[in-house]
């Protein structure tokens, strides 16, 4: 497996269309990089759940999948399946967020999620982040439109058990929906894992990046 590394992170940027989305395509990602390293600052957008028990999840989420970090996040109020009419809204909330930080990395929906609220955030990233390395993850649901990754985060098995237990704990709210178990999570980062030579992983979709080989 060839391996490239991303030097030293400092400030990091996740983002969401639905409070949950960031903890199911990246949560053991985060999980690792909060663990190795501390104070390290984390901005976190999800635009919709704002005001609703929903916010009060991902608040505690969130500071559980991002242990020891420099945690900021933002819920916004916008409805629920209805990203491209809010198109405007939701691009001044991504602009803002570019505003505050200049992240080292991007953790984004995958362009060509089949749902339209992750899809209309994954197009709106690179409009503000356009230096960025953004690493763009999967969430596994009913549409079946989980494709081929090109990057890939090994995950021990501690951490993709710890995954999966946080994500039962702080969602109370999903779990009555048929694929929200312990399997389906477990289940895709093993297939992950065997296509990286891990126990389990979580994998990203790369549109662009630059190589900086000679040094």
């Amino acid at each position: 497996m060839i391996r490239l590394g991303g030097g030293p992170l400092e400030k990091i940027v996740a983002v969401g269309a639905h409070c949950d989305d960031i903890a199911i395509g990246a949560g053991g990602t985060l999980l690792a990089l909060c663990r190795a390293r501390p104070g390290i600052r984390v901005d976190a957008l999800v635009l919709s759940g704002g005001g609703t028990d929903r916010e009060q999840e991902e608040q505690a989420a969130l500071a559980a999948f991002c242990p020891g970090a420099d945690l900021r996040l933002t819920v916004d109020k916008m409805p629920d399946g209805r990203l491209p009419s809010h198109w405007e809204e939701a691009k001044a909330a991504v602009e803002e967020l570019r505003e505050r930080t200049d992240p080292d990395l991007v953790l984004a929906p995958r362009t060509d999620d089949a749902h339209q609220d992750h899809r209309g955030l994954a197009q709106l990233i690179p409009t503000a982040f356009r230096d960025h390395l953004v690493l763009g993850y999967e969430i596994v649901k009913w549409d079946g439109d989980l494709g081929r990754p090109t990057a890939y985060q090994p995950l021990s098995e501690e951490i993709a058990e710890e995954k999966v237990r946080l994500l039962q704990e702080h969602y109370p709210s999903q779990r009555h929906r048929p694929w929200y178990d312990r399997e389906a999570f477990l289940g895709l980062a093993r297939i992950r894992g065997i296509e990286c030579h891990a126990r389990y992983a979580e994998a990203f979709d790369v549109t662009k990046c630059t190589l900086n080989l000679g040094d």
